[in-house]
């Protein structure tokens, strides 16, 4: 994942729109009470860190930020894939999405 170098555009503006969709991320998962929107601001603040992780590895001219990323892809799958089949498990027995309501499950 190569980061193009588009001139008028510094490490700093990847650094505040990371910085930007990270603090979106964490006000959603913080007020939002939707397991499916919470799923989605987790995997916005994994993509958060995948885009300082990259540009930190093109600033630096050292791969090992890109390697890091194809880790944390690879851990956002597999979250999302166990998230969304224990999401599709307690829909079945609730019938609704809020994370309120799943304390009131037996386990």
């Amino acid at each position: 994942m190569q980061l193009l170098l588009i001139p008028g555009i510094t490490q700093e503006h990847y650094l505040w729109l990371s910085a930007i969709l990270f603090s979106i991320g964490v006000t959603g998962v913080l007020i939002r009470r939707n397991a499916i929107i919470l799923l989605m601001c987790i995997e916005l603040m994994l993509n958060a860190v995948n885009l300082l992780f990259a540009a930190f590895s093109t600033y630096l001219s050292d791969s090992n930020g890109q390697i890091f990323v194809f880790f944390i892809m690879v851990v956002a799958a597999a979250e999302a894939a166990v998230g969304l089949a224990i999401l599709i498990l307690t829909y079945r027995n609730s019938r609704t999405t809020e994370v309120t309501y799943w304390d009131k499950l037996k386990w």
